[in-house]
């Protein structure tokens, strides 16, 4: 849908588009979402996962059919497929051979369990569209709380793992011999992007959340070199792309997933193409080597401490 603004200047025309229920909260489950995207997606990025990404909201769609099959919320759906499936892809891969090949044998069933339930579905097709496409200004207040709600869990969750999830992303053999859970934090992480899935579901559905997840993280990482200042700039980026997104799908008939996938495309674009002038020909793996020296002498410092 679009709302008319011939005649007004573009702050007016801001400054009514937020006088709607709707818009208000679509702009406050989009910051949510985001942020959270953002923050999930630069440890998927750096952690090598961004195919398990890819293939959890691929799960997700399966979940989601089948609670909709059932009559009851998707997100329960959501939930519970993409959560059962990060423990399966967390317990089954060590190495990245066998993580992938435990990621495309689950995908494969999730999403032939998926057109099961849709063959089976005989309502509306608009409820598994939106599944597919996201609904972000057709949400409601509970969406908007259950967001919030989720999304604050997560961040506690990162925040808490913060200092052993960054050492064991960088360097999982010598975070494992300096005593870091590994295996345990891997399967932790996965849950949580589990969870960001299930709750950006509505927002720009299961197709495009991918976007939001590796986007500004991917961006992010090839300006700054800092884990986080590059955090920090992938969630400004990410909140940048879902607001402006937001804002212009009110203004056309065009949807929210578009406009966010373009512009991150049209950001990542000309940044993956320039970024070799500022950082070298080695510039990246240069980053991350200092990254991880800091780390791992961070590392020391808090497990041989811990030993004692």
């Amino acid at each position: 849908m679009g709302i008319g603004w011939q005649g007004k200047g573009l702050l007016q025309t801001m400054l009514d588009i937020f006088t709607y229920a709707f818009i208000q909260n679509a702009f406050l489950a989009g910051t949510c979402v985001a942020i959270m995207a953002a923050l999930v997606g630069y440890f998927l990025v750096v952690r090598g996962l961004t195919f398990a990404g890819h293939a959890l909201s691929h799960i997700g769609f399966a979940g989601a059919a089948g609670a909709v099959l059932l009559g009851i919320d998707p997100i329960f759906g959501l939930l519970a497929f993409t959560v059962g499936s990060g423990i399966g892809i967390g317990l089954l891969g060590k190495e990245l051979r066998e993580r992938d090949v435990a990621i495309g044998v689950i995908m494969t069933l999730a999403l032939a369990l998926g057109i099961l339930f849709l063959s089976l579905y005989k309502g509306y097709a608009e409820r598994a569209y939106s599944i597919l496409f996201g609904t972000i200004l057709g949400i409601s207040q509970f969406d908007v709380q259950t967001n919030v709600l989720f999304c604050l869990l997560c961040l506690a969750l990162i925040v808490l793992l913060f200092r052993p999830l960054l050492f064991s992303s960088f360097d999982p053999e010598v975070a494992q011999t300096r005593g870091v859970p590994v295996r345990l934090l891997g399967v932790l992480f996965l849950i949580i992007v589990a969870i960001t899935i299930s709750i950006s579901v509505k927002v720009v559905g299961i197709l495009l959340i991918f976007t939001l997840l590796v986007g500004p993280a991917a961006t992010a990482i090839r300006i700054v070199h800092s884990p986080v200042k590059a955090i920090l700039l992938a969630c400004l980026l990410s909140v940048g792309y879902t607001w402006l997104a937001i804002f212009l799908a009110a203004l056309t008939p065009w949807p929210v997933s578009f406009f966010i996938t373009a512009l991150a495309f049209m950001v990542y674009l000309p940044v993956r193409l320039l970024s070799p002038l500022w950082l070298g020909k080695h510039g990246r793996e240069d980053a991350l080597e200092e990254s991880l020296a800091s780390d791992e002498r961070a590392g020391e410092i808090q497990f041989s401490g811990s030993s004692h």
